[in-house]
């Protein structure tokens, strides 16, 4: 399986997006600061994720919700637990 996941940053109230096959691995990772994308960012929170069974159809899910139209669908997906957050930006 392979999976993209959703980082919410306490610090920055932002979301980082990823892609990983081994998510509980890469989840530690980002929580060790052994990621520079997130380091300066934590502490983080593991807001959403889903699964793929190609790495192919993940890195393409990743990218779109990278971009504006699929940002804008996930945020609407996942309002209620952004709002339980504090992010603003809607």
């Amino acid at each position: 399986m392979y999976y993209v996941y959703i980082l919410f940053s306490y610090k920055d109230a932002k979301l980082y997006t990823g892609y990983s096959s081994n998510l509980q691995r890469r989840i530690r990772e980002h929580h060790a600061g052994k990621s520079t994308a997130t380091r300066d960012r934590r502490p983080l929170k593991l807001i959403y994720y889903e699964a793929h069974l190609t790495s192919d159809e993940a890195l393409r899910r990743e990218k779109f919700l990278k971009g504006g139209n699929g940002r804008g669908q996930l945020k609407l997906q996942i309002e209620s637990t952004l709002t339980n957050l504090g992010y603003a930006c809607l």
